[in-house]
């Protein structure tokens, strides 16, 4: 597909127009998940809410996809360019919206809107992907099983934050439940019968610290204790924790993960213990951001007035479900900020700037910004043509 630079502008400004006209129902969505939010796997008021506002605009909608009950797509236009634009919309456990997916959420609504009039003249299709579960299980590497990117060129998505950016790596992650189980005993009577399970997970994490040292550089071991026993005149006979393993690469990930293993297994042959170690949901792969993509969306936002920083490539910050869709399709992930005060995101006082003003903005900027970015992907020749080359390459199940 060839165009002009009218034709380009004429077709950003269709979609400008467009997103004004549903200004007040994608702001209305964003309060609306901000007020009921809801845990991984179970935001059924948060999916029915967006397919209920899209199907009304019109969207062929797909509810209960991929074999996820809160996961959905819904498509406008019948493109060979499928650009998928992922919303999330889960929650945190205790703090609500602490990590913005409320904005999140509503600002990849908005991009689908402002195209989907759009979709067909410019050779698109337009995939909303609901993809629920990404603070803990990794839908997105669900759907990933399931071929919801298997016909995907390209896929986008922004996340709240005190500040715009662009070009963000984030961490490999495994999450880890560990348990051991050992034997209850009088702990001044009779303590040689007991096996203890607290000392087993004392030793696991003093080996844990140990290793730090020998750690890849970036590597973080994170964890925290939920039970160790109730009285202190008894022996325990069960401690549980959960651990999140995290490294630059999938590949530096398995290494540290296997180190870590050994150091839970370490307080087992210690002490006597049981240990039962499972990995918790999916691993999260490393994000890897389409350099074009980012440059098309940077200039999108520049040009609504954001000032945008581009990332360290050596600055890697969190983890996400998204570095596992990169890895297949090319994709990008910024960051769309707003005035948080001094606080940042997964943290208690985040949540309560989800609904300012600022935050509404950057709903509509992320979400416009986005569609100007698949704009430009549809248009420009060389971008049109890479998209679908790297798609056409892909063999199913990749």
């Amino acid at each position: 597909m060839t165009t002009t630079t009218t034709t380009l502008a004429a077709a950003r400004a269709h979609g400008r127009a467009t997103l004004a006209r549903h200004q007040d129902t994608v702001i209305g969505l964003s309060h609306a998940l901000h007020a009921d939010p809801e845990l991984a796997y179970e935001e059924h008021r948060a999916a029915r809410r967006i397919t209920d506002l899209v199907e009304r605009a019109g969207f062929d909608v797909t509810r209960e996809a991929y074999g996820l009950p809160t996961a959905f797509r819904a498509t406008a236009g019948s493109g060979d360019l499928v650009v998928a634009i992922c919303a999330e919309y889960d929650a945190l456990p205790g703090i609500g919206h602490a990590c913005g997916h409320n904005v999140n959420g509503s600002a990849s609504v908005a991009a689908a809107l402002a195209l989907a009039p759009l979709a067909d003249d410019l050779g698109l299709t337009v995939a909303l992907l609901g993809t629920p579960a990404e603070e803990s299980g990794g839908g997105k590497v669900d759907m990933l099983r399931a071929g919801a990117f298997d016909d995907v060129a390209a896929a986008m998505m922004v996340h709240a934050a005190p500040q715009d950016a662009v070009g963000l790596t984030t961490l490999a992650i495994s999450s880890l439940s560990v348990a051991y189980t050992g034997v209850p005993a009088h702990a001044a009577a009779m303590p040689h019968r007991g096996v203890n399970a607290a000392d087993a997970m004392m030793i696991a994490q003093v080996a844990v610290a140990a290793h730090r040292q020998q750690m890849v550089p970036g590597a973080v071991v994170s964890g925290v204790v939920t039970s160790a026993g109730d009285a202190a005149n008894v022996i325990p006979d069960r401690a549980t924790a959960t651990y999140d393993v995290r490294a630059g690469t999938s590949e530096e990930l398995a290494e540290l993960r296997a180190r870590v293993r050994a150091c839970f297994e370490a307080g087992a042959l210690a002490t006597g213990a049981e240990l039962l170690l499972e990995t918790v949901g999916n691993d999260y792969a490393d994000l890897r951001q389409d350099l074009a993509m980012g440059r098309s969306y940077r200039a999108a936002a520049e040009a609504l007035g954001r000032t945008v920083l581009a990332s360290d490539p050596g600055l890697r910050g969190g983890s996400t479900d998204m570095g596992n869709v990169s890895h297949l399709v090319p994709t990008i992930h910024p960051s769309i900020g707003y005035d948080c005060g001094d606080t940042i995101m997964h943290h208690p006082d985040f949540t309560r700037y989800g609904t300012t003003s600022a935050a509404d903005r950057a709903v509509l900027d992320g979400g416009l910004a986005m569609a100007w970015t698949a704009i430009d992907l549809a248009t420009d020749p060389d971008q049109r043509a890479r998209l679908l080359e790297r798609r056409a390459a892909r063999t199913p199940g990749d």
